[in-house]
């Protein structure tokens, strides 16, 4: 194999969003039986210590294992499907790099590796633009940069995989995510979306590293308090001395708006109806800012800071909904929606576009604002009526262990893969949007469904 390697002096910040795509209907098919076929369904699971790539018929009936079935791979990060012509297997590790490869189906129903695989550091988010996946991070810059007191300013890499073409690049430009707001803290990118021929994303400020407090004098601390006298804690919460962990302005959220895949020079705008917009769960960071088929762009907050420690770094504001029409780069003012009106103090750990302006939320069970609360249940939300309503016909809350990374899309219904722990198989279970039920379909013989999706016969 060919393996494309990424040498980078970048520490990077963990954040991840997933990337949703949808498909339209293909031919009936028939994989795994030696017959030639278009297009085939196909779930990533996991079957003990092992990770299958199956191919099935339907998502809404039927059951598949993994026996004489499927393609046994490397665990992933996450699975993107590119369309419905590639996937990708997107792999990060922790001070390490992880081999990134993706699959194609061929004419007999079989899914195959293709010859090249990537070596990709840690990223903080990702999406997909005209033909590429981009994965973005946020480190240290190169001591060349480095401040009077020997501090390195953090700065963006951007990497693009070419789906068809098998290519690998990193950008050579250096730009800095210090300052990116005007308030002196350095930002990480939230969410790749494409949408009226340009890209939405949206920072979200992480505080001030220890070169954003020397900065000008120490003009951006605006709690010197919060300013580390010692370094602590680990994993993503771990923090050096001299550093202001997490941002000082929670009542506020901004989109970058870009022209080009290069990611730079940027509009920025801002809003002060929500907290920043994107998902939190330990060092990942999900995409909360989605476009409707008709470009308006809905930009979704969790208002995830109420869950800060210190009380000046917690957000006054609930869980919201923000949106931007197509056409525009400003936020329409007209529009703002209170999700926690809707769902009884409660918010939400991740999003979705469905289809028109429907979107699927993974909700918590218990405000933010109290100890133990799980992301267990689901909730459609109509874009232009501003409402939400929750998903019936779903396993009960209390035994659910898990959802896929993703959902996937098809005629305007969407699938979700569930696992539980009454003793049942994961299933996937199809959702109408606009009756938001559910109905349980396909069955996979697993531990877990980490992702679904379709793919057609590559075209060369």
């Amino acid at each position: 194999m060919i393996k494309n390697y990424l040498i980078t002096g970048l520490t990077a910040v963990t954040l991840a969003a997933c990337v949703f795509t949808s498909c339209s209907d293909d031919d009936s098919i028939t994989p795994n039986n030696g017959s030639s076929t278009s297009s085939a369904y196909v779930i990533a699971a996991t079957v003990g210590d092992a990770n299958s790539l199956l191919t099935a018929e339907a998502l809404s009936e039927g059951s598949v294992t993994a026996k004489n079935n499927g393609l046994t791979t490397e665990s992933g990060t996450y699975w993107v499907y590119f369309k419905d012509q590639y996937l990708y297997r997107l792999v990060y590790n922790q001070g390490n790099a992880g081999i990134t490869s993706s699959y194609i189906l061929n004419t007999q129903g079989k899914v195959e590796e293709r010859d090249n695989t990537y070596e990709i550091k840690r990223f903080t988010s990702y999406g997909i633009y005209n033909n590429y996946i981009i994965t973005t991070s946020t480190g240290d810059l190169g001591t060349q940069y480095a401040d009077e007191n020997g501090y390195l300013p953090k700065g963006f890499l951007f990497s693009y995989l070419d789906v068809a073409k098998e290519t690998f690049t990193t950008n050579t430009n250096v730009i800095r995510s210090e300052n990116y707001l005007g308030n002196g803290e350095f930002v990480t990118l939230a969410g790749i979306e494409q949408a009226n021929g340009k890209i939405y994303s949206a920072p979200i400020p992480m505080g001030l590293s220890k070169y954003g407090v020397k900065a000008e004098g120490g003009k951006y601390v605006k709690y010197p308090e919060l300013v580390k006298t010692e370094s602590g804690g680990s994993s993503s919460s771990a923090y050096e001395k001299g550093e202001l962990q997490w941002t000082q302005y929670p009542n506020e959220a901004w989109v970058a708006i870009y022209n080009s895949e290069t990611l730079e020079s940027p509009k920025l705008i801002k809003t002060d109806k929500i907290s920043y917009a994107c998902g939190r769960f330990k060092s990942q960071y999900y995409q909360t800012i989605w476009a409707a088929d008709n470009g308006d762009v809905y930009v979704f907050s969790p208002s995830y800071a109420k869950a800060m420690t210190e009380t000046v770094q917690q957000t006054t504001l609930p869980a919201g909904v923000v949106r931007i029409k197509a056409g525009t780069e400003t936020f329409d003012s007209d529009y703002y929606c209170n999700i926690e009106e809707q769902a009884s103090g409660k918010s939400f750990l991740r999003c979705w576009h469905i289809t028109e302006d429907y979107f699927l939320m993974l909700m918590y069970d218990k405000p933010l604002t109290e100890t133990g609360f799980v992301a267990n249940q689901l909730a459609i939300y109509k874009g232009e009526s501003k409402t939400l309503t929750y998903v019936t016909g779903m396993p009960s809350a209390t035994v659910i262990s898990g959802f896929g990374n993703n959902p996937y899309s098809e005629n305007g219904i969407a699938y979700m893969a569930v696992t539980t722990t009454d003793g049942n198989q994961p299933a996937v279970y199809s959702i109408n949007p606009k009756t938001a039920i559910a109905t349980k379909g396909l069955t996979v013989g697993s531990d877990q469904i980490s992702a679904i999706g379709k793919l057609s016969v590559a075209q060369n």
